[in-house]
């Protein structure tokens, strides 16, 4: 009798132990199947949005007049935010940097209708930290001011560096090789006074 029962259960538990492999095996199958769909998707992603992939390729003289035309209108919007909030010596350095913006553009206008292009002007970084700083008059305000710019100008140096290992343009070369010595004595400069606020 004892042995019977032990016959009879025993194909159920083959059968079961089987069951549960395969089970395992589908299970690794379809995790597998969506980590792939999820990279594939990503990707796509990243492509329909316009994501730069880290390929090391040289920015062209398109992408160089747009990262300029950026980095103007991040300076034009510090302008805008000093004149709600902050004192004298922001809003002077801010008209100051405006002003230089507008000069830059207008080079920058002359070289992109020569090449007879459009720059890709998307979203840029903006003034929005300088929004609600902690203070409008105080050192709080200032400090926020100079480290808002910081990045903004290690990009586009970094931008303008690279462009000039292959520029495309001899125009757009001479310009960039004239902005960068400024660009990197005025991100000194941010550097410097945050540092003593």
């Amino acid at each position: 009798m004892g042995t019977e029962l032990l016959r009879r259960n025993r194909p159920y538990r083959i059968l079961t132990f089987g069951n549960l492999a395969r089970h395992r095996s589908l299970s690794w199958m379809r995790v597998l199947v969506a980590i792939i769909l999820m990279l594939i998707g990503s990707a796509a992603l990243a492509d329909s949005t316009g994501e730069q992939r880290p390929d090391n390729r040289a920015p062209t003289a398109i992408d160089v007049i747009s990262g300029l035309y950026a980095f103007s209108r991040f300076q034009q919007g510090l302008l805008e935010s000093t004149d709600l909030k902050g004192n004298a010596e922001v809003k002077n350095l801010a008209a100051w940097r405006a002003e230089e913006a507008a000069k830059r553009d207008k080079t920058l206008k002359d070289i992109q209708e020569a090449i007879g292009a459009e720059p890709r002007i998307g979203k840029t970084a903006t003034s929005a930290g300088l929004a609600e700083p902690d203070s409008s008059d105080g050192p709080a305000y200032v400090r926020t001011f100079y480290a808002a710019q910081i990045p903004e100008y290690e990009s586009t140096i970094a931008l303008l560096e690279r462009y000039l290992k292959a520029p495309d343009n001899a125009a757009l070369a001479v310009f960039a090789r004239g902005q960068l010595p400024l660009l990197r004595s005025q991100v000194r400069d941010a550097e410097r006074t945050m540092a003593d606020k």
